[in-house]
């Protein structure tokens, strides 16, 4: 279950207690694993981006497994669901806290739709999900988390947020 789309402070804090050795060996056979260099520092961004990271392994997994579509697309849909949700959490608290940047992280977030929506349809068309799709979106999120989300990190922590 996804962590809910709440409050900034609502966040729950997230659990998990695997030795650093377990820890290494499981993200080697991970496709994303979580690194806390994807950490932004506001909790509830965090946990909705470890979520994102979470759905794209478990998508992965399933691909891997040649899981049948329709599970496949229930992830695709779960997938699109959550980022608009996200993407409407970060862009509020664009706006509540006045980041100047925000037109440009949108086009960004609309980019990232966009590439998820075609994904969906084409799948949803009959057309095979692959491998290479799935990593080009790993990519995408992995940059788009380590650049341009931590690029509004200094202005929400000067405005009182994180």
């Amino acid at each position: 279950m996804p962590p809910p789309l709440t409050g900034i402070n609502e966040a729950p804090a997230v659990a998990g207690k695997i030795g650093k050795k377990q820890r290494r060996e499981q993200d080697r056979m991970t496709f994303m694993p979580w690194k806390q260099a994807l950490e932004v520092g506001i909790a509830e961004i965090d946990e909705q981006h470890r979520w994102l990271v979470e759905q794209t392994n478990a998508l992965h997994q399933a691909l891997q497994g040649e899981a049948p579509q329709e599970q496949v697309g229930a992830l695709l849909e779960g997938l699109m669901d959550y980022v608009m949700n996200h993407f409407i959490v970060e862009e509020h608290l664009f706006i509540r806290l006045g980041y100047p940047d925000t037109e440009a992280h949108q086009a960004q977030h609309n980019l990232f739709s966009g590439q998820v929506m075609s994904l969906l349809s084409r799948h949803d068309c009959g057309e095979t999900v692959g491998a290479e799709t799935l990593e080009l979106l790993k990519d995408w999120l992995t940059h788009h988390i380590l650049k341009v989300d931590k690029a509004y990190v200094a202005h929400f922590r000067a405005h009182g947020l994180g």
